[in-house]
């Protein structure tokens, strides 16, 4: 297994900058039901970066046959990297304030389309300010003009007829949270309930009390206690907390597929099976 350099730490990020070599930095700021991650960019983020409208910027626009966050044409993709201020060969560094939950959609789509050093802030913004880094505030930012070169398909993905048959040869992770899984509740997709044959995950379970991801170690053997090994896809709501999933099982060197359209796409489909409990 080969394990991946995803995550920077603050003071490593901090050392960068200082030593006069900065990555671009994204902040992608953003919440389920939250709107306001452009506000709170304003009122504090890491000079230089520049903020990223996951709805708007990391997908295409939702709909009921591909999901409420479709991966984004790559062409449009490489048109928003490039305003980023992304060329070939530079160092990318994503972040948000809830321990990388949508940051890693940034990090998982960059690396889908070929960059080769994308990084997540382990810990987000909390970590930077409890590092006491400075922040700065207002409209951070301008357009920036990048050259980077995209192409799409670098990371693995099933689509939603590979992921239905998925579970009789492989692992399929489900990575929101139990109360969703299970059916209780549902606040925003069409049905309550799982794939069959799905295993739950919950995100959260990768991180510590302050955001931070767990050790390698500790990663490795939750992993091996939900039972992956050989292939692994992971699902989400709609193909954001997912990528963090897929995040942390490359930290202990799993390769794992995303399900693009996620339970959106799934319980959109009056067709698909859904299970509960």
């Amino acid at each position: 297994m080969t394990h991946r350099n995803v995550l920077i730490s603050a003071a490593e990020l901090a050392d960068r900058i200082d030593g006069g070599v900065p990555p671009i930095l994204l902040d992608v700021r953003w919440v389920l039901g939250d709107r306001q991650g452009r506000e709170k960019y304003r009122e504090g983020h890491i000079q230089g970066a520049v903020f990223v409208d996951l709805d708007a910027e990391l997908a295409d626009p939702p709909s009921v046959e591909l999901g409420r966050h479709p991966l984004p044409d790559i062409e449009r993709l490489q048109v928003e990297a490039r305003g980023w201020g992304i060329s070939d060969g530079s160092t990318v560094v994503a972040y948000d304030a809830t321990g990388g939950m949508a940051a890693a959609r940034a990090w998982w789509l960059l690396e889908w389309a070929g960059l080769a050093d994308v990084r997540l802030l382990d810990g987000g913004l909390p970590a930077w300010i409890a590092g006491g880094h400075p922040v700065a505030a207002g409209p951070g930012a301008e357009h920036r003009s990048g050259s980077v070169t995209l192409s799409a398909g670098h990371m693995p993905t099933v689509d939603i007829d590979e992921v239905a048959e998925f579970p009789s040869h492989g692992v399929l992770l489900d990575a929101r949270s139990a109360a969703r899984y299970f059916g209780d509740e549902e606040p925003v997709d069409s049905r309550a309930g799982h794939i069959p044959g799905a295993i739950n995950a919950p995100t959260g379970g990768n991180l510590r009390e302050d955001g931070t991801f767990r050790p390698a170690d500790q990663l490795a053997a939750r992993f091996a206690e939900l039972g992956v090994t050989g292939d692994v896809a992971v699902y989400c709501g709609s193909g954001v907390t997912a990528a963090h999933e897929i995040a942390a099982l490359a930290i202990v060197g799993i390769e794992a597929s995303l399900f693009p359209g996620s339970w959106s796409q799934w319980s959109g489909d009056a067709r698909r099976e859904v299970a509960t409990g």
